[in-house]
């Protein structure tokens, strides 16, 4: 059980977040007895905090009039910033309920006017799902896993983990969000190989690792990501043969769909990757100039099964 006053900002957290709460849904969230849920609200309205109980089955309690901090000193432009920031994080896998109570809390520190535009924003807008570009779910990101890097990375502090259940160690640098996803940008001590390491593919171990002296890092973070994930941070690689040289094929390229080699008879690959064997299909079939492919063998497949669907889809 968390101690009393740890327990008592948990228990007004709660109480923040939503206009009721059942004494029975407290207990549970706290994992407490009906009895300790009764002592603690007792506390709180010695603290100043006004906690109306409400009549019916249970025993319901309500934050009351009040209950207030200090004003956010916000701007009008500032409010509505942030409204649509929480609003886009509710949907981003594995931070909808916490962006969700942010919102809700935020709304009560503020000053009336801009709570009323607030609530506005965000009774007259909603977020549709971040994964917009691939068939497959995103990740959910782990807040903790990602505070605790936060930490090691102001700290120099090393890490131990497991990477697609492989042990690593590490010296943290940066956090970069990019493609509904987030990379550490990491130093392996053993070798001072740099590399991206999917968040969500990273499994912390205790204790962490020694501490770092940083060394400088070769480049600019995000860039460093875009490159080398479109090379090796995919669930699914390719090497597609292009008949075309390699200025052309950049010219037609994103950064974030891969690399592209020069090969000494004109051609040119495009080392690419993505979620699924459909995504890359899509990219590769974006280019407008003919390819060949080899590799891997479910992409080959889709390839010509899309030719198929294609033929018929088409007249004669």
């Amino acid at each position: 059980m968390a101690s009393t006053s740890a327990r008592l900002l948990a228990l007004l957290g709660l109480l923040q977040s939503r206009p009721d709460w059942s004494g029975a849904e407290l207990a549970e969230r706290l994992a407490v007895t009906d009895r300790t849920v009764r002592n603690d609200i007792a506390r709180l309205r010695e603290l100043g905090y006004p906690v109306d109980a409400v009549r019916g089955p249970g025993g319901r309690y309500r934050l009351g009039v009040g209950a207030r901090v200090p004003p956010l000193l916000l701007d009008d432009a500032e409010a509505v910033a942030v409204a649509v920031g929480l609003r886009q994080t509710t949907a981003t896998a594995g931070f909808e309920e916490s962006a969700q109570s942010a919102l809700t809390k935020l709304e009560q520190v503020m000053p009336d006017r801009l709570r009323r535009r607030l609530a506005a924003i965000r009774d007259a807008s909603s977020s549709g799902p971040e994964n917009t570009s691939s068939n497959v779910e995103d990740p959910p990101t782990d807040h903790a896993t990602l505070a605790a890097i936060a930490d090691a990375i102001r700290d120099r502090q090393g890490l131990r983990a497991f990477y697609r259940e492989e042990p690593v160690e590490l010296e943290p640098y940066r956090l970069v969000a990019w493609q509904r996803r987030w990379f550490l940008v990491a130093r392996t001590p053993a070798d001072g190989a740099w590399a991206p390491y999917r968040v969500d593919w990273l499994q912390l171990r205790t204790p962490g690792g020694r501490r770092f002296t940083p060394s400088p890092f070769p480049g600019d973070y995000t860039e460093f990501v875009v490159r080398e994930v479109a090379r090796t941070g995919w669930p699914v690689h390719a090497r597609i043969t292009v008949d075309a040289p390699a200025e052309e094929v950049l010219a037609r390229t994103n950064p974030a769909v891969g690399t592209v080699e020069p090969l000494p008879d004109g051609r040119s690959v495009l080392v690419t990757g993505g979620d699924s064997v459909e995504i890359v299909a899509v990219w590769i079939g974006m280019l407008g100039i003919d390819f060949h492919v080899t590799d891997p063998p479910e992409l080959v497949e889709h390839v010509r099964v899309l030719a198929e669907r294609y033929a018929r889809a088409t007249p004669g």
